[in-house]
């Protein structure tokens, strides 16, 4: 029966142990780590019941730093808040646990001050690897960490920085929504973004957009940033004559929520007044009206892969640097149903 208390329980040491159990504190050592094997099976059995009664229980940052191996990985996101950035860290996590690592977060929240600090953190915390979801606006630091631990981006190109990147195919995702909407009838289509701020999967999107919005007959398209004019700018949007039925095209979850409340704030009638796609696709997006039709992107498996790519660079992985680009899925509802096509 053990009656140590669990304060008592917190100042256990190796040596305690070793001696609770008459073998050297080496042999315990082996016990915890990885050379089991070395012990005999009663030598084994005695420090496994010394363990128990007293309650010991191993430092496992000090035994990975001593090992060369903490078996974190460190995660930089640009927005903690963003609901793709929680669904792709999710499945981050989620390969971590599997394969036996700890996931550090560090939210920049989009700041880049806090994204130096930070990156300063993760290094101080003897991280094995880093996956990147921000700003990327410190080349210089993580072209240095690059370096020194594997690194994997997500969403984010980096400008110059040679490392592996997973994320959504830009392109195609941008060709599947002007289809969808061309076949439902619409000509008109106002893509809505956030602010560029360097972010090359917006600038990517919007670049793909007035590409292939050119190459489709009778279809007009416009580019629209998110602000406090929002609703203002919709209500030109909808008021100016058009060349057909008007959507709204939002890059992403965070401008979809911007234009659904901007929409309700100048009496538009969802959707009977303009459609709207809208890429990821978020619970409340079937709660507005009858649905939002969303380009679903594959976070979880974007974040898994993130993390298999670098656990390939941690086993000794030196192939040139890779992309993986997943294709987004199409779910269609109520908001480009209204019209048909020509």
């Amino acid at each position: 029966m053990n009656d140590f208390s669990a304060a008592q329980r917190s100042r256990v040491t190796m040596l305690d142990v070793a001696e609770y159990a008459g073998v050297s504190k080496a042999s315990v050592s082996r016990f915890i780590g990885d050379d089991r094997a070395l012990l005999s099976d009663a030598i084994a059995q005695r420090i496994e019941q010394a363990i128990t009664e007293l309650g010991y229980r191993p430092n496992q940052m000090a035994r990975g730093l001593k090992r060369g191996r903490t078996r974190l990985i460190g995660m930089l996101v640009a927005d903690i808040r963003n609901p793709y950035s929680i669904a792709v860290m999710h499945g981050v996590e989620t390969a971590c646990r599997r394969h036996g690592y700890s996931l550090v977060v560090c939210n920049t929240d989009r700041d880049d001050e806090q994204e130096r600090q930070h990156l300063a953190l993760l290094r101080s915390y003897n991280i094995e690897g880093l996956i990147v979801n921000t700003l990327g606006h410190h080349r210089d630091e993580l072209d240095e960490l690059k370096r020194e631990m594997p690194l994997v981006l997500v969403d984010r190109k980096v400008e110059g920085l040679n490392s592996d990147m997973v994320g959504l195919d830009n392109p195609q995702a941008v060709e599947m929504a002007l289809e969808h909407l061309q076949q439902r009838g619409y000509r008109d289509v106002l893509l809505v973004t956030e602010a560029y701020d360097g972010t090359s999967s917006r600038i990517e999107r919007v670049s793909s957009f007035q590409q292939q919005i050119g190459q489709r007959q009778r279809m007009n398209g416009t580019v629209l940033e998110t602000g406090s004019s929002l609703a203002n700018d919709l209500q030109t949007f909808l008021n100016t004559p058009d060349n057909g039925p008007k959507a709204l095209f939002c890059a992403n979850g965070v401008a979809a929520l911007a234009c659904t409340l901007a929409l309700r704030e100048i009496g538009c009638r969802l959707f009977e007044d303009v459609g709207l796609i809208a890429l990821d696709d978020l619970d409340w997006y079937p709660l507005v009206g009858s649905g939002i039709t969303a380009l679903a992107q594959p976070t979880e498996e974007i974040g898994a892969r993130a993390f298999e790519c670098l656990l390939k660079r941690l086993r000794g992985d030196d192939e040139a640097a890779r992309t993986l680009d997943f294709a987004p899925v199409l779910i269609e509802r109520g908001s480009t149903q209204g019209k048909s096509a020509d």
